[in-house]
């Protein structure tokens, strides 16, 4: 089994011939015009235009609780989602984008705040990934924290910024079933919730 350990190219394998701002907002859309190495080969590619979205970094939190069998997600309604046959409300994990020079575990914990009422104290670092390296910039860090979970949910989130998110507590039973119903549609909310499925098998 040949198991790739690092990247066939690095970042000097790829020529950035020009970069032009489309768009600026929330998000940036560049266009961009580039060409890259070959596999097995000297020679590049010819000059290639790709549309690039600028995101911010972001980082999420899955909370979990041993003890209580229960784990959280939130609810909220996702304008990426839009075209869902099923629904725009997305069940995620607690997340948001990193302000300034923050870093991902001080995002976390005060998204927890935010979303959630609750305050962290141990957090472990999942993976570090990049959700769709295709057209995004954006890089996601997941991690996991065991809390003491609230009894009961509720709604949170910062009305100046149009945040309506409900609190959704579940136990540790109906994980298959969330995977079963195909509820889960967002790839931070799948990685965790596999990653926790592993976690009670230990």
């Amino acid at each position: 089994m040949n198991i790739v350990k690092h990247a066939t190219y690095s970042k000097q394998d790829m020529d950035v011939i020009s970069r032009e701002t489309l768009y600026r907002g929330f998000l940036r859309v560049e266009k961009v015009h580039l060409r890259h190495r070959l596999f097995q080969s000297t020679q590049y590619t010819p000059t290639l235009q790709r549309e690039l979205i600028i995101r911010p970094v972001a980082a999420g939190v899955l909370l979990y609780n041993d003890q209580q069998q229960r784990f959280a997600l939130i609810e909220q309604c996702r304008v990426g989602a839009l075209d869902d046959t099923e629904s725009p409300w997305q069940l995620e994990v607690i997340a948001g984008v990193l302000d300034g020079n923050e870093t991902p575990e001080s995002c976390i914990r005060r998204e927890t705040l935010e979303e959630a009422g609750c305050e962290l104290q141990q957090v472990q670092h999942l993976f570090t990934f990049f959700p769709s390296a295709g057209a995004c910039s954006e890089k996601f860090h997941l991690y996991a924290a065991e809390i003491e979970l609230p009894q009961h949910g509720g709604i949170f989130g910062l009305q100046n910024e149009g945040e309506n998110i409900q609190l959704h507590l579940f136990d540790y039973a109906e994980i298959k079933q969330l995977f079963e119903q195909q509820r889960l549609r967002n790839a931070p909310v799948i990685m965790a919730l596999q990653w926790l499925q592993q976690h009670i098998a230990l």
